[in-house]
């Protein structure tokens, strides 16, 4: 029997509870979730690839079917080298699906084996994104709707500088 392994990529630059949630429900779809963190050279996060990183181990230590990795340049040379054709993408709202159709379209165009599996998060996480909680965190509001209290914590240093 063939394992069902798919791959869950972002930048998670911070990763949010909507992006646990997400780890959380393909766990119990698939047999092994590798969430694959961007390195996008072109663009500075926050936080560093490797703090991504680790903030999503902490997230998602108790889940013993998910693993993290990083990569950088397309995700379908990521999967086609990991001999994988099933991504996650999770889905908010009405305004995600148009870009996100268009990027599984491409992917598919450039590896016609994979797959798009697309997630929706549970409603307490639909408007929740990297982004807002970023903003939150800048202008000193209340996180813990939004990310883990290791976050938290890691956004309040990086903001009192």
């Amino acid at each position: 029997m063939t394992r069902k392994i798919a791959v869950y990529p972002g930048s998670f630059d911070p990763v949010t509870h909507g992006h646990i949630d997400i780890m959380r429900r393909a766990s119990a779809i698939f047999d092994e979730v590798i969430v694959a963190v961007l390195v996008n050279r072109s663009k500075t996060g926050l936080f560093t690839p490797q703090e991504r990183q680790d903030f999503i181990h902490r997230s998602v230590a108790d889940i013993k079917n998910v693993r993290v990795d990083s990569f950088n340049g397309l995700l379908v040379d990521y999967m086609r080298q990991r001999e994988i054709t099933t991504a996650i993408r999770g889905l908010r709202a009405v305004s995600d699906l148009e870009y996100e159709f268009q990027l599984a379209h491409t992917n598919r165009m450039l590896y016609p084996e994979m797959e798009t599996v697309f997630l929706m998060p549970s409603v307490n996480y639909v408007y929740l994104s990297s982004t807002t909680v970023r903003e939150v965190a800048m202008l000193g509001g209340e996180l813990d709707f939004g990310v883990p209290a290791h976050v938290e914590k890691a956004l309040r240093e990086k903001y009192k500088k």
